[in-house]
């Protein structure tokens, strides 16, 4: 639900871990071996280390019940962590809650609604549980925030009539009432239509273009891998890797080879003789079509003989040379569902 802003549990201090941690002037998330326990022994986050740059888009994936809303909820001060240490905008949490909190914007497990009273009056209501928050300039402050989300011209509405998207648009307003330097966005696309997903997006890369940095869970992979700069990867409560998008997709490579690339043609079998001689793996042929692995760029095979991977300009004139008669012809990008099928070995809903 959208968080206004609160001071952390009273008398809370974060757990001691050893030594102090690195410097995290650059870091606007930082835990370590931040965990949560449960009744029975079963933690749901277990041990996370977690680091999350300032400025950047970051991307928190796992499959249902690996611990993402767990977390956000630790990092909010919502819940208390079993042990380890979390800091916020370098401070530590929740211990720094007063401080902290109020530099942040969050949407956590959807928003909560005061369903008879209208969007505009919602956000006027979250406002003014804003300690910091000048009543003087609430109404314009509340325009704002509408527009940015695309709700102004529903805001008269009553919140009960609203679709599920349209609360997710007034959720994320009112985590922007103020200027933040922390968004913490859980599932901030849930319910939106492909329209509503683009303008979201949009205004999250807007929101990190002006030095916000943006925190958020999505089941909605292809919609992470369009707007994030970083992610990370949860399972079983454990963190499985972390760092850029574009080093992930590296990962991916480095274990499937250079891409995969995929020929149309009527004459598969002289296409997969000749793509097998020229390094491809993994060859494949039905309908049609022909799909096979390109071999890596640091691999010493390609061309009959020995050599370096093939120029595919080059694979596909050895295809025509051959007598293929290729009608399709192209390679296949790693997706980060592939990312995270290969880091997890599970499917990739992860909307938990």
């Amino acid at each position: 639900m959208p968080q206004p802003p609160a001071p952390g549990p009273e008398g809370t201090r974060p757990a001691d871990d050893g030594p102090a941690p690195r410097p995290a002037g650059d870091l606007a998330i930082e835990t370590r071996g931040l965990s949560k326990g449960y009744r029975g022994g079963r933690l749901a986050v277990d041990g996370l280390d977690l680091a999350v740059p300032r400025g950047s888009v970051f991307g928190f994936l796992g499959p249902n019940g690996s611990g993402k809303t767990t977390t956000i909820r630790m990092l909010m001060g919502l819940i208390e962590a079993s042990a380890g240490s979390a800091r916020v905008l370098g401070q530590p949490m929740p211990a720094a809650g007063r401080r902290v909190l109020p530099r942040v914007g969050a949407l956590i497990e959807g928003p909560a609604l005061y369903g008879f009273l209208s969007g505009r009056d919602n956000l006027r209501r979250f406002d003014a549980a804003d300690p910091y928050a000048d009543p003087r300039t609430r109404t314009a402050r509340v325009g704002r925030a509408l527009e940015r989300v695309g709700l102004a011209a529903a805001a008269g509405k009553k919140a009960r009539a609203y679709s599920l998207g349209m609360k997710q648009r007034l959720g994320l307003a009112a985590a922007l009432l103020q200027p933040r330097e922390l968004l913490v966005l859980d599932e901030p696309i849930n319910g939106l239509d492909p329209q509503g997903m683009r303008e979201i997006r949009a205004l999250i890369r807007a929101l990190a273009a002006d030095g916000t940095t943006v925190f958020l869970s999505s089941h909605l992979l292809d919609e992470i891998g369009q707007v994030c700069t970083h992610a990370a990867v949860m399972a079983r409560g454990r963190l499985v890797t972390q760092g850029t998008v574009a080093d992930l997709f590296a990962t991916v490579l480095d274990a499937r080879g250079h891409g995969r690339l995929t020929v149309t043609t009527p004459d598969t079998a002289d296409t997969v003789r000749v793509l097998k001689e020229h390094g491809l793996t993994g060859l494949q042929a039905a309908d049609g079509r022909v799909t096979g692995e390109l071999p890596h760029p640091d691999a010493a095979m390609g061309a009959p003989g020995g050599g370096t991977p093939p120029d595919l300009a080059d694979l596909n004139a050895a295809l025509v040379h051959a007598g293929v008669r290729v009608r399709g012809f192209g390679t296949e990008r790693a997706s980060l569902e592939d990312i995270f099928v290969r880091l997890t070995g599970e499917g990739f809903d992860v909307a938990g």
